[in-house]
């Protein structure tokens, strides 16, 4: 089985989320991780799972507005938040602009966000699976979120529930657990 993560990250822990569910899915399948900025159409058409997540940002998916106040925020002399390295390149929704349709294919969603109630902060998986549905994907399972604090730090337990996820997805798809 061949998996592809797809991840928008502004402060890295999107990142580290995606890295942790890669590391999960590694336990059955070929893998591969790339940012919005790096990912191919040919890497995303040779998956047999697509895993797309990003940060929960003004209730949904990050916009080019709140992209900027978040570059913004990180560029102030008395902040303590450090910008990917390509945080200059595409968000989630002008990828998905771009994704061919890929009817059956296999995907996942999942965000980052702070840890507070969904009404309060929301919630971009939703929205991401939506997207990836909408292009003719077949959710394997329902839209994830994993916690930040307030003080942009993974809330402690995240990164081994990211791997966890990660290899429960892969065994949704091998044959031995396949329905």
């Amino acid at each position: 089985m061949r998996a592809v993560v797809v991840y928008e990250s502004m402060y890295g822990n999107t990142h580290t989320i995606a890295t942790e569910i890669a590391a999960g899915l590694r336990t059955v399948a070929d893998v591969d991780i790339v940012s919005t900025s790096e990912v191919t159409p040919e890497l995303v058409a040779a998956a047999d799972l697509l895993v797309v997540g990003g940060p929960t940002h003004a209730h949904g998916m990050t916009s080019s507005a709140t992209r900027a106040s978040a570059v913004e925020a990180a560029q102030k002399p008395d902040s303590a938040l450090a910008l990917e390295a390509d945080v200059d390149g595409p968000g989630l929704r002008d990828w998905f602009g771009s994704l061919a349709a890929m009817p059956g294919q296999h995907a996942a969603a999942f965000d980052t966000r702070i840890k507070a109630s969904v009404l309060v902060t929301g919630h971009a998986s939703k929205g991401i699976g939506h997207r990836l549905e909408h292009h003719g994907r077949s959710l394997v399972a329902a839209p994830e979120s994993f916690f930040v604090t307030k003080h942009n730090d993974l809330v402690a337990g995240e990164s081994e529930r990211a791997q966890h996820w990660g290899h429960a997805l892969a065994l949704v798809l091998t044959p031995s657990h396949a329905g």
